[in-house]
């Protein structure tokens, strides 16, 4: 018998690194906790933004197929509507996506409507969900700086991920190990440790394409740089677009959009037009694109640009792209989960929702490891408080807001009740943090019954999607089971 034994595995890292690793995971997800936070809880619910559009307005057409000759309708139709040199973009209806719509943009004018399948326009000015999506991209600051903030936010959270990772070497042994019911402390950390790994290539992309995504700016500022320190980011650019024509401001009629759509079809018979961009619309420098999909490829790789005149400019196919174009294109895409219909949107929400939790229970862990060592930070866990459960009320009452007084400021009304939110939270001496958790529980379960059946009112009638109205009540049924069964558990 062989005494030679199998050596075991270890973690590759020594007891004195894990502390330290353990150490700086801390520190970054305090540092960056609040901004993390905030991202995920708009980034989950911005997956639902086609389904919030029509939840918002709930008289809005649902194209399910839109003929070449509507499209063509609608875009002549939006071009009145519009300043001459405006760019109009229509998006078609896809197996992913219900419904069309328009939307025409210039630093100046931006306007979106819906496209029936007549190709006939109502606008569709969906507030809310635009005020959300612009929190979890800028933060609603100027563009250059908000995005870079959110970019910094992806970075701290890919570090975070890769350092809790490294500080827990029993975290894939213990992958299925939950302590419930037991110290509140021990029970957040299973839960933040068993979410953060059984959801990690999740966790892991979402950060990474959303750091890309925020520093897209400063990492084309880096290879201008880099690459082209004569040309400057121009150079970088031209890379990925193709240069514009140049510039002609004469006035000349619309080409025959029905007429471009089944040329670009033809050249494509593979592939289905999802999106129509006229850029300069009604100008000689004019220029039309008609972007297709295949049914196997997760972004549009078929695009077929014609100038004023109807002429082809440019035919470019899957084979004309190489790899690292497509994987650019497919950034926006895999970050945002609008490429997969209904079922990816309901994942992505789902494992977004986990993403929060991880998020939020690592401060929880860190407040609770203070008061167990005698250390308590009883102001910190009710301005916590304020942010873990608080935001998601403050975005309940944005909503509200939106449907009761649509010409409100809401990014205004956010920061307001934000600080509002966080000055009374920390002035409430007497309150212990625990407690306060649980009062905004209770106020995020009513708000979320109450903005579902005010929207299910407006929207049964007309035969508005419904869908958002279940999973706010889902919400709020989950959330109240949840507090009934800690009130029992109390009490027993």
């Amino acid at each position: 018998m062989s005494n030679t034994r199998k050596k075991q595995w270890r973690w590759p890292l020594s007891p004195e690194t894990v502390r330290s690793v353990l150490s700086s995971h801390s520190i970054l997800g305090l540092a960056f906790a609040a901004v993390i936070y905030l991202v995920c809880v708009t980034g989950t619910v911005a997956v639902f933004a086609p389904d919030l559009e029509r939840w918002e307005v709930p008289a809005t057409p649902v194209a399910r197929s839109l003929s070449d000759a509507a499209a063509a309708r609608a875009i002549a139709e939006g071009a009145q509507h519009a300043p001459a040199d405006t760019a109009l973009y229509l998006a078609l209806p896809t197996p992913a996506k219900e419904g069309a719509s328009l939307v025409a943009f210039s630093p100046t004018f931006e306007r979106k409507w819906a496209v029936a399948e007549d190709g006939s326009l109502s606008d569709l000015e969906a507030g809310w969900t635009d005020f959300l999506i612009h929190l979890h991209v800028n933060l609603h600051l100027p563009r250059s700086w908000g995005e870079f903030i959110v970019g910094l936010t992806g970075v701290a959270l890919l570090s975070s991920l890769v350092s809790g990772i490294l500080a827990h070497p029993r975290v894939l042994r213990d992958a299925f190990h939950l302590r419930l019911g037991g110290s509140r402390r021990l029970q957040e950390a299973d839960l933040h440790n068993r979410l953060g790994i059984w959801a990690l290539p999740f966790h892991f992309t979402l950060a990474l394409t959303g750091a890309l995504l925020g520093l897209s700016t400063i990492i084309v500022a880096v290879l201008a740089l880099l690459l082209y320190p004569e040309g400057g980011m121009k150079k970088v650019y031209e890379l990925f677009l193709d240069a514009p024509p140049p510039v002609d401001t004469r006035a000349v009629p619309m080409p025959d959009i029905a007429a471009l759509i089944a040329q670009a079809r033809a050249r494509a018979p593979d592939a289905a037009p999802q999106n129509v961009m006229v850029e300069r619309a009604g100008r000689a420098d004019m220029r039309v694109t008609v972007l297709s999909g295949r049914a196997k490829l997760l972004v549009q790789q078929d695009e077929t640009r014609f100038d004023a005149a109807g002429k082809v400019v440019a035919d470019e196919h899957p084979e004309d792209f190489v790899t690292g174009t497509r994987v650019l294109g497919g950034i926006g895409q895999v970050h945002f989960g609008w490429y997969g219909g209904l079922a990816v949107r309901l994942a992505y929400g789902l494992l977004g929702i986990a993403l929060c939790v991880v998020t939020s229970s690592g401060v929880t862990i860190w407040l609770a490891r203070r008061r167990d060592r005698g250390r308590p930070a009883p102001q910190w866990e009710r301005i916590w408080a304020a942010v873990c459960w608080g935001q998601p009320v403050v975005l309940c009452l944005t909503a509200l807001l939106a449907r009761f007084a649509p010409e409100a400021s809401l990014p205004a009304a956010w920061l307001a009740f934000t600080v509002l939110s966080i000055l009374a939270s920390a002035l409430a001496k007497t309150v212990p943090g625990p407690r306060l958790a649980r009062a905004w529980r209770w106020a995020l379960t009513a708000l979320l019954a109450i903005l579902a059946f005010i929207h299910g009112a407006a929207a049964l009638p007309q035969g508005g999607a419904v869908l958002i109205d279940a999973v706010l009540l889902a919400g709020s049924a989950g959330l109240l089971a949840s507090l009934l069964r800690g009130r029992t558990r109390t009490a027993a």
